[in-house]
């Protein structure tokens, strides 16, 4: 499995939003379901910061994110835009894989 983690500092006024739109069944997973190898999306919260929030992106493979990016470079980048709408920041805390 590969897994790429992002840390997101969201507008107060933007959490709702937000979360439709990086939850599970939001705009994100709906792109990503388009494509081979999407295990799912998580979208965390913290408890202590409650603009700051945590998602996790699940692959089979690097190799299938990777043809994700390739093939949807368009509609990636409109989600990215409106997304950067309801941020004060964004960071890709890493990407993994679980060990064997």
């Amino acid at each position: 499995m590969y897994v790429i983690a992002w840390e997101y500092e969201v507008r107060a006024d933007a959490t709702a939003a937000f979360a439709r739109l990086y939850g599970a069944d939001g705009g994100w997973a709906a792109l990503f379901r388009a494509y081979p190898g999407y295990l799912g999306t998580e979208l965390l919260r913290d408890a202590q910061a409650p603009q700051r929030y945590l998602t996790l992106d699940r692959w089979r493979s690097q190799a299938e994110y990777e043809a994700c990016l390739a093939g949807a470079r368009e509609r990636y980048a409109a989600l990215d835009a409106e997304g950067d709408a309801l941020t004060l920041g964004e960071r890709c805390l890493g990407r993994f894989h679980a060990p064997d």
